[in-house]
């Protein structure tokens, strides 16, 4: 049976993919999600992910990664107080970290693992431009783009896997714009909330509660967009939206952090069309 190993695993939207494709899945996070409509779907390991050495991983047949955007989300704000922050040190250290396990990993195994990392646009101004993205889910690694398509490209090499057709690009998501010129900030999408890496393991850490009906309520409207690759769009600051989060919940509110775990969620097509491109051939 193949194998994914899932870093930072979350909610677990990579592993959705790769459990209907019929692998083994395994997710490795600091925390156990659970808002009431049940957690991580594989076997969940509670363990900081800086920590793992990648010869543990080594029976891996891919590896992906969806690492906090936090940092790098709030940094891409056209704001002041977000420009002048100093450099996302912790959110480049746990990008970092995903690669070093690969390398690790391939490296024990005697042949390269591919790996996929996901996380937001403003990212690339930190840790390098991103190989591909699917609507506003950016990604790095073993993956490339053919025009407006997601395909998977291992050491230059376009693998094309058991007669898989590379996944179309999700459609553009307006972003929200302050002076009528186009820019957006599309890419200051919360993606792990509630859940603060940097002080964890501290003394009197502990993450916050969630409200599970308002949470679920909020990903009920917005799984079309979710299911199209819609990470964070402009219905943060949308005024005729009915499901943005900054009109149904306060910016601290634990429902306004339960909903955005969920739409952070890598969305299915995405996770199944990897899976099946890197399943090994009967």
């Amino acid at each position: 049976m193949p194998k994914v190993y899932d870093l930072f695993c979350g909610l677990g939207g990579w592993s959705e993919g790769f459990l209907a494709e019929g692998y083994e899945c395994v997710g490795f996070d600091i925390e156990r999600h659970d808002y009431g409509s049940g957690g991580y779907p594989g076997t969940l390991i509670l363990r900081d992910v800086r920590s793992i050495h990648g010869s543990e991983l080594k029976d891996a047949t891919v590896i992906v990664g969806s690492s906090p955007c936090q940092e790098f989300s709030y940094r891409a704000m056209p704001w002041k107080k977000a420009k002048a922050l100093p450099p996302p040190y912790l959110g480049m250290e746990l990008f970092n970290a995903q690669f070093r396990i690969q390398r690790e990993a391939s490296e024990a195994a005697g042949h390269h693992i591919p790996m996929v990392v996901e996380n937001v646009r403003g990212a690339q101004k930190w840790v390098g431009r991103a190989q591909a993205n699917f609507g506003s889910f950016y990604l790095w690694g073993d993956v490339g783009m053919v025009g407006r398509r997601v395909v998977v490209v291992v050491n230059g090499r376009l693998i094309s896997g058991s007669g898989v057709a590379p996944i179309r690009a999700a459609h553009k998501v307006p972003g929200f714009r302050f002076d009528g010129n186009g820019g957006s900030f599309q890419s200051a999408a919360v993606k792990v909330a509630g859940l603060d890496w940097g002080k964890y393991g501290q003394p009197g850490y502990k993450a916050q509660g969630f409200n599970v009906v308002a949470a679920q309520r909020f990903r009920e409207e917005r799984s079309v967009d979710q299911e199209s690759g819609v990470k964070q769009g402009g219905d943060w600051f949308g005024k005729n939206c009915k499901s943005s989060m900054s009109r149904l919940y306060g910016s601290k509110s634990d429902s306004r952090k339960a909903a955005s775990a969920m739409i952070a969620k890598i969305p299915l097509p995405l996770s199944t069309h990897i899976a099946r491109t890197f399943k090994p051939s009967a």
